[in-house]
């Protein structure tokens, strides 16, 4: 069983899917920076200097109003809209960036299909068309006398 499983565990595609995996969390790191440290901030200053990520509804009459997200979170129940919002904006430009890379990926398999593909065949001169279709003739002709002898 562990000999099966040494097998499975190091087959390629297990270990192609986790270099996956690592470099997915890594990247979503990047992108969750991004939105967080200069995309948000940017909106904020655009709106008026909103901070997205306090955006809350108080769902409990214990939490007190004008308090931060996470300071409202601890007296009582809350609706984070504001993290959503983060978060849905964060989604979305992961999903925007992956369509790029895919989309360029997809680009270069094409151009490297279009380079790899087989040559054409070269076309066939007229003159040898021409003697091509008179030595079918001539074996139709042929084959027709031989059944009218036969």
């Amino acid at each position: 069983m562990l000999e099966e499983f040494k097998k499975f565990a190091l087959r390629g595609n297990v270990i192609d899917l986790a270099i996956g995996v690592v470099i997915g969390a890594a990247f979503g790191a990047i992108v969750a920076s991004l939105v967080a440290d200069i995309i948000m901030p940017v909106v904020g200053a655009v709106t008026g200097g909103l901070d997205f990520s306090n955006y809350y509804l108080p769902l409990s009459s214990k939490v007190q109003a004008g308090l931060s997200y996470a300071d409202a979170k601890k007296q009582g129940a809350v609706l984070g809209y504001g993290q959503f919002l983060t978060i849905a904006l964060n989604f979305a430009i992961v999903a925007f960036v992956l369509f790029l890379v895919i989309r360029a990926m997809n680009q270069l398999i094409k151009k490297q299909d279009e380079a790899v593909e087989a040559p054409q065949a070269p076309e066939i001169p007229a003159d040898v068309k021409l003697l091509a279709e008179i030595r079918d003739q001539m074996a139709d002709l042929n084959a027709n006398l031989t059944t009218r002898r036969g």
